[in-house]
């Protein structure tokens, strides 16, 4: 994603990192599958095979692994460009619009209680973590963790330096 605060870009990228830790994080679905329609939220429903939610079945899709009920909500809000059709919304799920979505929601501090952009301004990232882990279970603070979540406080440090770089450069 280019513009925008280089703080939320990093995070965004600790969330992908944890949640969709592929070559092609905009089409996985939950349990590492690809799919190729973009066009909308792919609404799969795939069986959940370990952990406190084993035996349920998630939605969970893309960069950010947000469940499609999840998608409609945020993307009624904070999507560019809705698809009209006669009685309902569809909201294409290509890649630059998981971004904008889950950029604007994460800078939405009536949404989240507090200024996300700020906390991260100031080095509180682990409370940022730990207030998205309800949202994103991956993050260290939520009802489960995985292989990556003991990592993120790093990898945010990284994606950072990374995002303050670029921002350097085209500022300059």
């Amino acid at each position: 994603m280019k513009g925008g605060d280089p703080y939320v870009r990093a995070l965004m990228r600790t969330i992908s990192a944890s949640e969709a830790n592929t070559n092609r994080p905009y089409s996985v679905l939950y349990g590492g599958k690809h799919i190729n329609d973009l066009s909308r939220h792919p609404e799969v429903c795939v069986t959940i095979v370990n952990g406190p939610n084993k035996g349920n079945c998630s939605t969970a899709a893309g960069r950010y692994q947000v469940i499609n009920t999840t998608w409609k909500q945020i993307a009624s809000r904070y999507h560019p460009k809705p698809s009209q059709f006669m009685l309902w919304s569809s909201y294409s799920f290509e890649a630059e619009y998981q971004d904008v979505v889950i950029y604007r929601w994460l800078s939405d501090s009536q949404v989240w209680g507090t200024d996300i952009t700020q906390l991260l301004r100031q080095g509180k990232l682990n409370s940022v973590l730990k207030l998205l882990s309800p949202t994103w279970t991956s993050l260290g603070y939520g009802i489960e963790t995985n292989s990556m979540s003991r990592y993120l406080p790093s990898i945010y440090q990284k994606m950072l330096q990374d995002e303050l770089k670029a921002t350097n450069k085209v500022n300059s």
